[in-house]
């Protein structure tokens, strides 16, 4: 049984032309250096389409680097023994990005739940109520601020698919966003 949060039309894919980079554990470990050299990659990848105009390039470059790397972190935070994917394309004027990986039952029941809350409220109301609680909280490591300053500030939509859980306790994740992005050939 799989469960979705947010866009449903979002997780239906990346679109054709995509580019996948797989994390995977071993020697190097999956550590924070790998989430801001993958979304540096991916930022910069997009981000050459606009070249020409150097504010544009650094907008996209700043908007998709923003998005991706609090995605590869979410992953890399949250994960359960196992691989990262990432993929990401642009299609007209829109970024999409999808991060699999595994987590364990514990950290997806809490994620859901965050989720719950995430997906049917106004993300800047949202946000500031979770700005003023971080203040008063000692650990606020599963208050969503990223994905909601995602949603507020950068216009950014999600989805989550949770998969079925495996016998070994891990449940595979699936988290889809999109962002718009200015039209190239202007």
């Amino acid at each position: 049984m799989t469960i979705l949060y947010g866009l449903e039309d979002l997780a239906i894919g990346t679109g054709e032309n995509v580019t996948r980079l797989r994390l995977f554990e071993g020697p190097l470990d999956l550590g924070w250096k790998h989430c801001a050299i993958t979304s540096d990659f991916v930022a910069e990848f997009v981000a050459l389409r606009y070249r020409t105009s150097r504010n544009l390039y650094r907008e996209v470059r700043h908007n998709v680097g923003y998005l991706t790397n609090e995605l590869v972190e979410n992953a890399v935070k949250f994960r359960a023994a196992g691989e990262i994917v990432v993929e990401a394309s642009v299609e007209k004027n829109v970024f999409r990005a999808k991060v699999s990986n595994l987590v364990d039952e514990e950290a997806s029941r809490k994620f859901q739940h965050l989720l719950s809350q995430i997906t049917i409220s106004d993300p800047g109301e949202l946000l500031i109520e979770r700005i003023e609680a971080n203040a008063r909280e000692a650990d606020p490591t599963s208050s969503g601020l990223g994905l909601l300053t995602l949603m507020s500030d950068y216009g950014v939509h999600f989805a989550w698919v949770f998969g079925a859980g495996k016998p070994d306790g891990r449940v595979p994740l699936e988290t889809y966003a999109s962002i718009t992005v200015p039209d190239a050939s202007n």
